[in-house]
């Protein structure tokens, strides 16, 4: 009954994601959601850049990483910085801005499984970046990541319990810089606290993780 019982926590806890803002097979691709340019919200942050006429506020500039690289290879590691410096350059980005504040889902600016946030609430919450367990607003994507290898469907996963993201290297060694920045968004995205269905639906691409996972692989190349 133990083992029984410690399973199925595990199971509560362990957040794996497949295809789309994650990355994964052609059938579970995440569909990009329409971007309506109207009326757009530009947040609760006042603070900008002097030197731009964006109205982005400072901390999309300063958007940055703190992660510690367990059991890489350099090659591994300079592929996942590689992914991190585009992740900074989206998120720098009117575009990106702009993307999440019209996120549209059934004609409506929101997202599925929103935590009950506005779209503008969820762009000020990943530009805080304070995840669950590290719980500062200190503008930064804090985690763990490392690699392991498995013949499924499943790109990476995380638990709601660790500071860590494992990332699969069935998808991770053939992946270009935006899908590999696509799947770690997707992944820091759990450890802010948003989640998504379990098994696939056309709404979970509307989720937070796997909507603006696709948005990071749509943009990375552009900016």
């Amino acid at each position: 009954m133990k083992s029984i019982t410690l399973l199925l926590m595990l199971m509560f806890t362990l957040v794996s994601c497949g295809g789309g803002g994650g990355g994964g097979s052609d059938k579970q691709d995440a569909i990009v959601a329409p971007q309506v340019p109207e009326e757009t919200d530009p947040g609760t942050d006042t603070g900008t850049d002097p030197d731009t006429n964006t109205g982005l506020p400072n901390s999309a500039y300063t958007f940055d990483s703190n992660i510690k690289w367990i059991s890489l290879t350099n090659a591994q590691k300079n592929k996942f910085l590689n992914a991190v410096d585009m992740i900074k350059r989206v998120v720098a980005s009117e575009e990106f801005r702009d993307a999440i504040l019209n996120h549209k889902y059934n004609g409506r600016k929101t997202f599925v499984d929103n935590n009950g946030l506005t779209n503008s609430q969820i762009y000020n919450k990943i530009l805080e970046a304070a995840e669950k367990l590290y719980p500062s607003k200190n503008n930064k994507m804090d985690m763990e990541v490392t690699t392991y290898y498995s013949d499924n469907n499943v790109v990476g996963y995380t638990y709601a319990t660790s500071k860590r993201i494992w990332v699969n290297r069935k998808f991770f060694d053939t992946y270009g810089t935006s899908s590999v920045a696509a799947n770690l968004f997707h992944e820091w995205l759990h450890k802010v606290g948003f989640g998504h269905a379990a098994t696939y639906s056309t709404s979970r691409d509307y989720s937070v993780p796997y909507a603006i996972g696709s948005l990071i692989r749509r943009l990375g190349p552009k900016v």
